[in-house]
C-alpha cells in the first residue's frame, strides 16, 4: 500500500462522507480525491518528477490536507514546515533536502521575500491564491487555476512502497534541522499499528489542533483518511475553550494532546461543556504528570486516555493500554503492535527489569535515517538482530519492571549532574507535579562553581500562595538532598517549541 492509497480508498468507500472540517470549510473525501488529482497533474505537467521535494509552508488547512496528498500523487515527496518559521531556516531545509517544489500562501510569500536568490533548487512555486507574479525562470501554479480544471481523473506516478513519502525535520534544538527520511512503508506501517491499538473506526470525529508540521499532528491526517474518519482542523490551540467547544459542536471522538495542552484544559471546568461525544484521549511529545492523568481521568471518566512515547526517527514507539494507567500511571507501556523494544547499556548487553540504559526500537517504522548525514544516521541507526537490518537507538535512557513496562527516565543529554550524582529532570518535575497548584514545570540544570550544576526548576502556579519554600520542602520530603531545586523561579507561562514541547535550551538562556 501506498499514502496516497488512503485517501482514494476512502474516497472509493465513502465518496460523500466529511473528509475534512476546518473552521467554515467542509470537504467531502469524493472531492478532495478529485482537486489532489487536479493539482497532482498540475505538479507533473510543470515538470516535477518521482523522489523530487516539496516544501508545504503553510498553516494547517484543507490546502495543506490537499498538497501533502497532491504531492504525494505526483510521485514527489512532501515536507511540511512550519508556517511560522524564519526565511533563513526557510532556506536551509530548502538547500538541505535540494528541494524543487515550494507550495504557500500570501504569509508564506511575504516570509520569503528577497529570499528567493537563496532558494535556487526550487522551479516550481504553487500559490494557494491566484497570485500574477512573475518568477521566471520558475513554474508557478495558482491553486485555483488548477483546481479549475474539468479533469479529476487520477494520476499514476511509477511510484512503489520503498519510495520515499516524505522528510519530517525535526526542531533542531541542538543545531539545525534534520530531516528524517520517511518511506511509504514505513509510514503505513507505523499509522496501522497506530490505528490498531487506539480501535479507531470509520464512525470516528479526530481534532487536531497541532501543526501537521509536527508529526503527531501530520499522522492524525494521515490515519484519519486510512480509516475512512473525520478531521476537525481547529488552529486555536492557546484558546482551551475553544477547542471544547469545537468538540461540542463537532462531536469529536478523538483528542490528541500534549501535556501543555492538558494543563490549560484543567484549567477550565470542563462540566460546563457536553463532552459525552469524546472517547479518548491520547497523549505525546512528553509524559503526561500522573497528577494531570488522574485530574483527567476524575473529570472525563467515560474517556481513554493513552499515554505514549514516541519520536520523529520512529514515529510512535511505545503505549500505554488504558486499562493500566490506575496501577501504571507513570509508564508509557509497551511497544506498539509488530514492533520490539529492549534496554541497553553502553556495552549493547540487554538490561533487566529497575536497570537505567538506552531505548532500542525494532521494526517497520523504523525509518531511514538522516537525509544527507550518513555519519549522523549511523550513530542512530545501527545494525539489528538480522542481516540488514537496522534499530534506532533513540538518545533517551529507559528502564522496565517485572512486568516488562517501560519508564521514561530522560533523554541522555538531559541528565543533570550535580554534587557528582546524576539527576533526572522528569523526577523532580514528577514530585513538584504532585502540588496541587502547580499546573506546570520545567527543571534544568544551571551551572554551579561548588556543584558543577545546581538544580532549579521554574514553576508555572494556580496560586500566588505556593511558595519556593513549600516547593523545597515538598522536595526534600520525596527527594534525596542532590536532587532537591536550589533554586525555584514563578512563571507566568513556560515558552514552547512548534511541537508544544518545553523549551528547556530557551530556559538555560533565560537564566543567563
Amino acid at each position: 500500500m501506498l499514502l496516497h492509497d488512503y485517501l482514494t480508498n476512502s474516497a472509493a468507500r465513502y465518496p460523500d462522507k466529511t473528509a475534512v472540517v476546518c473552521g467554515d470549510q467542509v470537504v467531502t473525501y469524493a472531492d478532495l480525491d478529485r482537486r489532489t488529482n487536479q493539482l497532482a497533474r498540475s505538479l507533473i505537467q510543470a515538470g516535477v518528477r518521482r523522489g523530487d521535494r516539496a516544501i508545504i509552508f503553510l498553516p494547517n488547512s484543507v490546502e495543506t490536507a490537499l498538497a501533502v496528498f497532491a504531492v504525494l500523487k505526483a510521485g514527489a515527496v512532501f515536507v511540511p514546515v512550519n508556517p511560522g518559521m524564519k526565511a533563513d531556516k526557510l532556506a536551509y531545509i530548502v538547500d538541505n533536502c535540494q528541494a524543487a517544489v515550494i507550495i504557500t500562501d500570501a504569509t508564506g510569500f511575504a516570509t520569503i521575500g528577497e529570499f528567493w536568490t537563496q532558494l535556487p533548487s526550487i522551479s516550481v512555486v504553487v500559490a494557494t491564491y491566484d497570485l500574477k507574479l512573475d518568477l521566471s525562470p520558475r513554474r508557478l501554479i495558482a491553486l485555483p487555476e488548477a483546481l479549475a480544471s474539468e479533469s479529476g481523473e487520477p494520476v499514476h506516478a511509477p511510484v512503489i512502497d520503498q519510495d520515499l513519502a516524505c522528510l519530517i525535520y525535526t526542531s533542531g534544538s541542538t543545531g539545525e534541522p534534520k530531516g528524517v527520511v520517511c518511506g511509504h512503508n514505513n509510514v503505513v506501517f507505523a499509522s496501522g499499528s497506530i490505528v490498531t491499538y487506539l480501535e479507531n473506526v470509520p464512525d470516528d470525529i479526530v481534532i487536531n489542533v497541532l501543526p501537521f508540521s509536527f508529526d503527531y499532528g501530520l499522522y492524525q491526517l494521515l490515519m484519519v483518511f486510512r480509516f475512512g474518519g473525520t478531521l476537525v482542523i481547529e488552529n486555536a490551540f492557546g484558546y482551551p475553550a475553544a477547542i471544547l467547544r469545537t468538540i461540542e459542536r463537532e462531536r469529536v471522538t478523538g483528542l490528541p494532546a500534549v501535556p501543555t495542552l492538558v494543563a490549560m484544559l484543567l484549567k477550565l471546568d470542563l462540566s460546563g461543556f457536553d463532552l459525552s461525544s469524546l472517547r479518548y484521549v491520547s497523549n505525546t511529545a512528553a509524559a503526561l504528570h500522573p497528577s494531570h492523568i488522574q485530574a483527567l481521568q476524575e473529570r472525563l471518566p467515560h474517556v481513554r486516555i493513552y499515554s505514549m512515547y514516541g519520536m520523529t526517527e520512529c514515529k510512535r514507539t511505545l503505549y500505554l493500554p488504558p486499562a493500566r494507567l490506575h496501577d501504571k500511571p507513570s509508564s508509557v507501556g509497551v511497544a506498539i503492535p509488530g514492533t520490539e523494544v529492549w534496554v541497553e547499556d553502553e556495552n549493547g548487553t540487554r538490561l533487566g527489569p529497575g536497570k537505567i540504559g538506552e531505548l532500542v526500537v525494532r521494526g517497520s517504522h523504523v525509518m531511514r535515517g538522516y537525509w544527507g548525514d550518513p555519519e549522523l544516521t549511523a550513530r542512530f541507526y545501527r545494525p539489528g538482530p538480522t542481516p540488514s537490518e537496522r534499530v534506532l537507538y533513540s538518545g533517551d535512557l529507559f528502564r522496565t519492571d517485572e512486568e516488562g513496562l517501560l519508564y521514561f527516565v530522560s533523554r541522555k543529554d538531559d541528565i543533570i549532574k550535580s554534587r557528582g550524582e546524576k539527576v533526572s529532570p522528569k523526577e523532580v518535575e514528577a514530585v513538584i507535579c504532585e502540588l496541587e497548584s502547580v499546573l506546570e514545570t520545567a527543571v534544568i540544570g544551571v551551572p554551579d562553581e561548588v556543584l558543577g550544576h545546581a538544580i532549579k526548576a521554574f514553576v508555572v502556579r494556580s496560586d500566588d500562595a505556593l511558595s519556593e519554600q513549600q516547593v523545597r520542602r515538598h522536595c526534600t520530603a520525596r527527594l534525596e538532598g542532590f536532587m532537591v531545586p536550589q533554586y525555584v523561579e514563578f512563571v507566568s507561562q513556560l515558552a514552547k517549541t512548534a511541537s508544544g514541547k518545553i523549551d528547556k535550551k530557551g530556559l538555560v538562556h533565560q537564566h543567563a
